[in-house]
This record gives C-alpha cells, sequence and structure tokens, in this order.
C-alpha cells in the first residue's frame, strides 16, 4: 500500500521559489513562523471576533489570541509526535523542534483568511452568493467548479490564498513559507466542487483551495508526496501533521470558549469545575484547588491541567494511527479516538446552548449577514458597472470602485476582465476587513454615519 515519506513530507522548498539555502543562524521552518507573526493579515486578527463581541470584556479571546494559544499547543503536540517520529524512523538529522514549529506556524494561520464578525462571516459571504438577486446571477455565468467556490465560500480556502497569494502579491508563491508548512496548514486538501459524489472523510467535510490557487496547492502536494485521492478532481490525503493542526483547534476552542463562557456569566463555576475535573481524572488537582482561593484562578489552573491531559491524549492517539495517517487512510479526527471523547463532545453540547447561542453572540453574527452582504452588494454592484460600461459607469460606482485597494484591481485600477478573478478579488477585499474597518465602511457608503473630516 502507497505510504508518505516523512523526509519528504518535512520539505523545506519555498512555495514559489526554485532554490532556497538555509541559513543556519535561522532555521528555516522559524521563518515560516516569523513571517506569519509579523504579517498584516495576522495583525488584523486583533480585531476579528471569535466568539464574543469585542466590546463585551477585555478578558475573553479576539482571533488573535485565539490563533496565538492554539498555536501554543499545537508545537507541544508537534514536538512530541516529532521525538516519536524521529526515533521510530530514524531521522537522525531532523530535529522534533521542527515538527513543533511546523505545526505552531500552520496553527497560527488557521483563522487568517477568516472573515470579520464571527463564525457567521463566512455563511455571510455564501448566502449572498447563494440568495442575493445579484449574487445568484452572476455566478450562474461561471463554471461549475467556479459557481461552488463562491457559493460555499471557505475561510480555510481563503487563508491558502492568503498565504500563497494575497500577501505579498508580487511574488511567485506569496509569503513563501515552506510546503511543509503549507501542507500542515491545509486541514482539507481538495477542491470546492467533487461533483455529486458523498465521501466519509473529515478531511473532505470542508475544502481548502479556490480553483484560482489551484496549481499552488498542486505544487504543494507534489512536493510533500501527498497521496492523489480522486483521478477526476483535485483531492488529496491529509498532510499527516495536519491532524495535529486541527487537534490543536479542536483542543483550544473547546475548553477556551468553554472557559470564557463562564468569565462572562454564561456558564457556572459548578458546571467548568465538573467538566473540566473529569478529563483532568487527578485527585492530586483537586487537592491543590483547595489551596487557590479566587473561583478564576481556580478555572484557568483546571484549563491548564485540562489541556496538559488533552494534549497527552492526542498525542497518543496520533502515535496509535499513525500508519493509518501514512497511507492517507484515517478519516477521523485525532480527538474523537481520545478517553476523553464523550466529557468533550458534553462541553460542546453546553457551549453550544450556552455561549454560541447568547444573544450577544448571536446579535454579531446576525450583524455579519447585514454588514458583509451589504458590503458584497455595493461593491460587487459598483464593480460590475465599470467592468461592463467603463467610463459610463455612474459617479457612485466610481466612487466606490476608487475605495477599493489597488491591489484588488488590475492594471489602472480597472477590474479584471475575467468575472470568477473579479469576484475572488472583492472578496478578498472584504473577508480581509477587521470588524471595526467592516461596521464602520458599511456605515459610511450606506449613509448610516457621515464621515467628517
Amino acid at each position: 500500500m502507497q505510504k508518505m515519506d516523512w523526509r519528504k513530507l518535512l520539505s523545506k522548498k519555498r512555495l514559489g521559489r526554485t532554490e532556497y539555502k538555509e541559513k543556519p543562524s535561522r532555521p528555516v521552518f522559524q521563518i515560516d513562523f516569523d513571517r506569519i507573526i509579523f504579517s498584516s493579515a495576522f495583525r488584523r486578527l486583533q480585531d476579528k471576533t471569535q466568539v464574543f463581541p469585542l466590546a463585551e470584556s477585555d478578558y475573553v479571546r479576539t482571533r488573535l489570541t485565539h490563533s496565538l494559544e492554539t498555536s501554543c499547543i499545537g508545537r507541544s503536540l508537534g514536538t512530541i509526535i516529532g521525538k516519536y517520529i524521529i526515533e521510530k524512523h530514524a531521522l537522525n538529522d531532523v530535529h522534533a523542534s521542527d515538527f513543533g514549529t511546523i505545526v505552531a506556524t500552520a496553527c497560527l494561520a488557521h483563522d487568517i483568511g477568516n472573515p470579520p464578525l464571527g463564525h457567521s462571516g463566512e455563511d455571510a459571504i455564501r448566502h449572498w452568493f447563494k440568495h442575493s438577486a445579484s449574487g445568484r446571477k452572476l455566478v450562474n455565468r461561471l463554471s461549475k467548479a467556479q459557481k461552488a467556490d463562491l457559493m460555499n465560500f471557505e475561510g480555510n480556502a481563503q487563508g491558502f490564498r492568503v498565504l500563497s497569494r494575497l500577501q505579498y502579491p508580487d511574488n511567485i508563491g506569496g509569503m513563501q513559507l515552506t510546503c511543509a508548512t503549507l501542507g500542515a496548514y491545509t486541514k482539507y486538501p481538495r477542491e470546492s466542487y467533487m461533483g455529486e459524489s458523498i465521501i466519509k472523510d473529515k478531511s473532505v467535510k470542508k475544502w481548502g483551495f479556490f480553483q484560482n490557487d489551484k496549481d499552488l496547492f498542486k505544487e504543494v502536494a507534489n512536493e510533500v508526496g501527498l497521496i492523489p485521492k480522486s483521478t477526476k478532481y483535485a483531492r488529496w490525503c491529509r498532510h499527516p501533521l495536519a491532524y495535529l493542526v486541527e487537534a490543536a483547534d479542536d483542543v483550544t476552542y473547546t475548553v477556551i470558549d468553554f472557559e470564557d463562557g463562564y468569565r462572562v456569566g454564561y456558564i457556572t463555576y459548578d458546571i467548568v469545575h465538573d467538566y473540566l475535573s473529569s478529563i483532568i481524572n487527578n485527585s492530586e488537582v483537586e487537592d491543590k484547588l483547595k489551596e487557590i482561593s479566587g473561583e478564576k484562578e481556580k478555572i484557568e489552573y483546571l484549563r491548564a491541567k485540562a489541556i496538559n491531559k488533552l494534549i497527552t491524549e492526542v498525542s497518543d492517539s496520533f502515535k496509535r494511527n499513525e500508519d493509518a495517517i501514512l497511507q492517507g487512510e484515517f478519516k477521523e479526527a485525532l480527538i474523537s479516538k481520545i478517553d476523553s471523547k464523550a466529557n468533550l463532545n458534553k462541553i460542546i453540547e453546553i457551549s453550544q446552548k450556552k455561549v454560541y447561542s447568547s444573544r450577544n453572540v448571536l446579535e454579531i453574527e446576525a450583524a455579519g449577514f447585514g454588514v458583509l452582504g451589504g458590503l458584497l452588494e455595493e461593491f460587487v454592484s459598483a464593480v460590475e458597472d465599470v467592468a461592463r460600461k467603463g467610463d459610463r459607469a455612474s459617479q457612485k460606482s466610481k466612487k466606490l470602485l476608487s475605495l477599493v485597494p489597488a491591489q484588488f484591481l488590475e492594471e489602472e485600477n480597472k477590474p479584471c476582465k475575467e468575472l470568477y478573478v473579479r469576484l475572488l478579488q472583492l472578496i478578498d477585499f472584504i473577508a480581509g476587513m477587521t470588524d471595526s474597518y467592516a461596521v464602520s465602511l458599511y456605515k459610511k457608503i450606506s449613509g448610516i454615519s457621515i464621515p467628517r473630516g
């Protein structure tokens, strides 16, 4: 049976670069990490909602803090697995820290393509292309695959686009990260349109790259040796380290959203204590809790211990399933194969009822539909007007076009001649906005608030 090779999976080749000489003073995967940290796309995550509206509390997480915490867990998982893989496969010239840095970097970037205004941001973009008269009319002029890209908009695919094209657009390959890092980042290595087939595999639950970026991902897949899973469509098995990226995110949002739910008063101390303690299952921890006076500090201690336990369980799950993973045949999430699965499912169920369905969370998600749908309606209509009529377009359309950064237009700040690319560029513009900028711009162009000089 075909099997992936760890040496290829750890490829240091940079996307878009024909050759690259590693500097002994700076490990190549550490440079990937640094490029993400210093990118404007990553910085904008500080003003993108994770779950709770930013003004509700200065304690709860933004997408930036969530990404940093996920990266820390990913680094631990990667390093643990790295030590195991190096010993098992005699990779004597590889360091466990290489695995840790690859996973940490992919985790750092895992939300970098998500649009503003919470988890409904993706739904808002999909909804506009599926249900608005303007959106439906335009997508019906596209191929099936291009149509699927827009009607099933996916933040993971937008993230790959940010990393491989939008950030540093003058470079072939964008940020020119290593193929190992990009492979680990891509949890869903397939295109959006797969015909009518239904495949029971966690790696195809969503999709990972637009038609416009398919060749870029193909270069990554070939370089790291991902196993092709279709002869008809662009689909590969996952990079093994992508399972660790997924697990780090699963652990972070499950435990941290639960903790945040307590901090804003939606979940009681007793509930959080009981479920985190059931994961830890250690009497010494309960003894330590008696020495901690404040409830907040007790929850923080339990959260840390629960995460530590889950890191161990996830690592063990990877080790047990490594052969199936390397064969491209492991079809579930690592977290579904751990002892704490039932407790985590219950925590998610409680969060769904008490946190994700709370009034404040629903309000910002509802706002996402209005704001992002409104921005798409205004800017797409304007750009289409200019694309069709040129200088004969309305003054409103011309003024709106002038608000679109040159990066998302063609030469002389004109709309791209190809409809699909034109629409992608506007999605790039809107999905990259922060919460504050999206709301402010929407208010201004709709006349709700008037700019003051």
